[in-house]
């Protein structure tokens, strides 16, 4: 039987494989991995792979912008955390900044200022100085820029 006839191994992986990305947006380097639990050889890795492409199952733009968004809606990460997660999964820069504009600047500030409102009301600090360092160090934390924290911390109302 050759590689690619039905009823082939190959042709069940990528069945799974179609399974695997339809479930939830994925990217490439999270298929590869997926793809060595079934010990293929490179080549009908990669065919697997561009044949996922070229069906629509796998799309790294359409993956960036899924991921950017909900990590900050749901999670209320920050630019920078998205950013880092992204480039660990392998994510070209261009498609990065791409997902980021998936986040608006005034939903962004806001969700920094509700995140930092949040945070202060559990505080039992009663130093200013040192009230604000530890906001500061929680919003960073989250992957928000320390200048745009520092703005928001300056400015509360």
């Amino acid at each position: 039987m050759k590689p690619d006839e039905p009823g082939s191994r190959p042709e069940w992986v990528m069945s799974r494989m179609k399974s695997y990305c339809a479930l939830q947006e994925r990217c490439i380097s999270e298929v590869k991995e997926k793809l060595q639990e079934f010990r293929l050889q490179p080549r009908v890795e990669s065919r697997i792979i561009s044949r996922l492409i070229g069906e629509d199952f796998l799309n790294e733009e359409r993956f960036v912008r899924a991921f950017a968004g909900g990590k900050f809606r749901m999670k209320q990460w920050g630019r920078l955390k998205i950013i880092r997660a992204l480039a660990r999964k392998g994510v070209p820069e261009i498609l990065i900044e791409l997902g980021l504009r998936e986040i608006g600047d005034q939903e962004y500030i806001s969700t920094l200022k509700k995140l930092i409102s949040a945070r202060n009301k559990d505080m039992k600090e009663t130093s200013i100085l040192i009230r604000n360092r530890k906001l500061a160090n929680f919003a960073i934390s989250r992957g928000f820029e320390p200048e745009l924290v520092w703005d928001v911390l300056n400015f509360r109302d």
